[in-house]
């Protein structure tokens, strides 16, 4: 057998790999995949702050808060943002424009308080010192 030839089996296999083990995913797990598009942070949702032009869905695993701005109106582009800040650190932001969300931003808070803003447009939404 030629080099050639072990490289065309090599990539045949590892094509066959890869196509196994996403059927066996999709077999064993059939509504972890929907599930994973639905929330943009792992956790379980603590807080959804709303104000009139979106919400931000505030999500905690563990000692890791995460937060996702998502806008009401889905049409056209608009200046975004989402922030989270554990206390006594600095606030981890995403500003950018966008038409359905922005984020996730995920910070490490340990067991201390955070703080987290979200904007869609002019209007925001800031949630003061939460989850102590």
């Amino acid at each position: 057998m030629g080099s050639g030839t072990r490289g065309v089996i090599r990539r045949l296999a590892a094509g066959v790999a890869v196509l196994t083990a996403s059927g066996v995913l999709a077999l064993a797990a059939p509504g972890s995949a929907q599930a994973a598009a639905v929330h943009a942070c792992a956790g379980r949702k603590v807080r959804t702050l709303s104000f009139t032009t979106g919400s931000v869905q505030v999500f905690k695993q563990g000692r890791y808060v995460c937060a996702v701005t998502y806008a009401k109106n889905p049409r056209g582009t608009k200046p975004m943002s989402v922030s989270v800040q554990a206390r006594g650190g600095r606030p981890w932001r995403i500003q950018k424009r966008a038409t359905r969300q922005v984020g996730p931003v995920t910070v490490y808070a340990g067991h201390r308080c955070v703080w987290v803003k979200g904007s869609v447009g002019r209007t925001a939404v800031s949630s003061g010192w939460i989850l102590c």
